[in-house]
């Protein structure tokens, strides 16, 4: 079983007294890969931002490493890595040299560390190259470098893949597998782009206006999004007892709108229709649906008006 390396108990953050973030309560275990999924302003950057002693909790509870309290929690953040919005780096120094800076600033001891983290980053061959003349996935890239520096346990990263082309972003995605199995490093990466999240993450977290809705495994959240008959029904009660009953069908949930959604027998569509005849059960519609990310975020939030996703 993964040890547990952080957990928030009821956190909230008020800024005037209006809440940004609100009784967040959410666990990393080791090794894990954790997606905040939430539109811009959601709290995302917030929440990374109390994680690594940038803010103050205004009530609730931070834990790393099974260790709460300021004091205390300062001294486990040097086992963290973060890049929360864009690090600052000189645009007529090289990499190297840059890193190097921060290195003697944060009293990193040893120098092997920055050849190690570019080596690691995929900048090896860029380390003399001036920052101003690096591509936005280089500088990407390179700023992870500088949150891998202290060789840390976590890494938080805010919207690493904002803005990258399609090979930087395939990039930023290889580097955060290989940091987690090789590694063991706990990953907890923000995002809007939720098709990108898919290929990486092991576990979900979806915010919204400071409110943690949902939090799941990847495996629950494909199932979720799986694909399923959708059936309209006049009796829905009577309609999934009776999938029970003749057909052994528990794969299916009622959704808010009283449609029911059934995984199973998406090939045998006639089935689920004669059931219905059968028993008097008036038939609305009956139609293969699938739920893709971006809606099931947008139906998680309660329609457009509220998520918008980019």
């Amino acid at each position: 079983m993964r040890n547990i390396v952080l957990t928030t108990k009821n956190l909230t953050k008020k800024y005037n007294n209006i809440p940004v973030l609100s009784d967040i309560n959410m666990e990393l275990k080791q090794g894990e890969i954790y997606g905040l999924v939430g539109k811009n302003g959601a709290g995302k950057t917030t929440l990374l931002r109390l994680i690594t002693g940038q803010t103050f909790p205004t009530e609730g509870e931070i834990s790393l490493f099974h260790v709460s309290g300021e004091k205390a929690l300062n001294k486990e953040r040097k086992r963290i890595g973060a890049i929360i919005e864009s690090p600052s780096f000189y645009s007529y120094l090289s990499a190297e040299q840059n890193l190097e800076y921060y290195r003697v600033q944060r009293s990193i001891p040893g120098k092997n560390c920055i050849k190690d983290v570019l080596k690691e980053v995929g900048l090896s061959d860029a380390g003399n190259k001036r920052y101003k003349s690096f591509s936005l996935g280089m500088k990407q890239r390179l700023g992870i470098a500088l949150a891998l520096l202290n060789n840390p346990e976590i890494l938080l990263l805010d919207e690493p893949i904002n803005g990258l082309d399609p090979f930087g972003i395939v990039e930023i995605r290889n580097l955060m597998l290989k940091l987690s199995h090789e590694k063991n490093i706990t990953i907890l990466i923000s995002s809007h782009i939720l098709s990108e999240l898919s290929n990486l993450v092991t576990n979900y977290g979806f915010i919204h206006n400071g409110i943690l809705l949902k939090q799941l495994s990847h495996d629950e959240l494909s199932k979720e999004c799986s694909k399923y008959l959708e059936v309209r029904v006049d009796q829905v009660e009577k309609m999934t007892a009776l999938l029970e009953k003749e057909l052994s069908c528990t794969s299916y949930k009622v959704t808010p709108e009283y449609a029911i959604r059934i995984y199973d027998y998406l090939d045998r569509p006639a089935i689920i229709s004669r059931l219905a005849v059968n028993y008097g059960i008036e038939l609305n519609s009956i139609q293969v649906q699938e739920m893709n990310l971006e809606n099931y975020f947008i139906q998680l939030v309660g329609g457009l008006e509220n998520g918008t996703i980019y």
